[in-house]
């Protein structure tokens, strides 16, 4: 049987899609108050658990499951394309899902816990019979919670070897909240083919236009709240960078709706840019809170 090339594989792991989960395990390990030193060697498995392995996890999983719905909308992708043979893309999937067990293993009980959910989220948004990928609204809300709050528990689970502060939990589940707007972004290059092959993303069930505001507001108001959050903790320097970045986005998303299709990929390089630079100073914001126990 025909294998594929490794440039065909590192293209169905999509290495672009890894940078949130890493940069959320980040904000984890920063949240958590405890010191980098003495543990990096930690924190270069745990970024290596977040990124090149679940999150291609869930790359390599979700293509396999839609390579149907890739033919009509991205035809030049790795399998629909062949250039992933056979049911080559199936056995990758498996293959890095075992991979990641067995890293998070190591990391410990919590750290393992994390991952199996979030695998088991990333196969049943893409595999049948659930496939949550067929309705926007669990569909985005498993991948939110994947790339944001649940790399966000492990990474402050590394440092802690515990359950997180009740904060750093909150932190994390109002980013992953607001994640699932941005989610909402990427439905909209696929509108034609999803609606085709009945998947209900929110492009589809509520309108370009409708979900484009809908978008918009879910990604707007968790900030919101992370900055009341933050003025209530006493940490108002950290409150209002996060409001400018917040501003900055507000600014940003006005231009975005005057044409969603057009400028989704465009807002997605600017305005979630800015999203997660407040998900850092948030993070930041934290550690004195959580090294004190306050």
């Amino acid at each position: 049987m025909a294998t594929p090339a490794p440039s065909a594989v590192v293209e169905l792991l999509k290495p672009i899609t890894w940078f949130a989960p890493m940069w959320a395990f980040a904000c984890g390990v920063v949240s958590s108050g405890y010191p980098a030193s003495g543990q990096w060697p930690v924190i270069a498995a745990g970024v290596l658990l977040a990124g090149p392995l679940v999150c291609a996890t869930s790359q390599a999983a979700n293509d396999w499951f839609d390579r149907e719905v890739d033919a009509i909308n991205e035809p030049g992708r790795p399998i629909p394309s062949g250039r992933i043979p056979g049911r080559w893309g199936l056995y990758l999937a498996a293959g890095w899902t075992a991979l990641s067990l067995l890293v998070a293993a190591a990391l410990g009980p919590w750290i393992l816990g994390a991952a199996a959910f979030g695998l088991t989220l990333a196969w049943i948004y893409s595999a049948p019979p659930v496939r949550l990928k067929r309705n926007g609204w669990w569909g985005n809300a498993a991948v939110a919670l994947c790339y944001e709050g649940l790399p966000w528990f492990t990474g402050a689970a590394v440092m802690a070897a515990a359950l997180p502060d009740r904060r750093v939990l909150g932190l994390a589940l109002l980013y992953s909240l607001g994640a699932h707007g941005i989610m909402t972004l990427n439905d909209f290059k696929s509108v034609e083919g999803d609606r085709r092959m009945g998947v209900a993303s929110l492009p589809v069930q509520l309108g370009v236009a409708r979900a484009a505001r809908f978008a918009c507001w879910v990604m707007a108001l968790p900030q919101a709240a992370v900055v009341a959050l933050l003025v209530h903790w006493d940490r108002p320097w950290h409150a209002a960078l996060v409001a400018g970045l917040l501003a900055g986005q507000l600014a940003l998303m006005a231009r975005f709706l005057r044409d969603p299709r057009g400028r989704a990929a465009w807002y997605n390089g600017t305005g979630t840019t800015l999203y997660v630079l407040g998900m850092l100073a948030a993070a930041f914001a934290l550690r004195p809170l959580v090294q004190g126990g306050l």
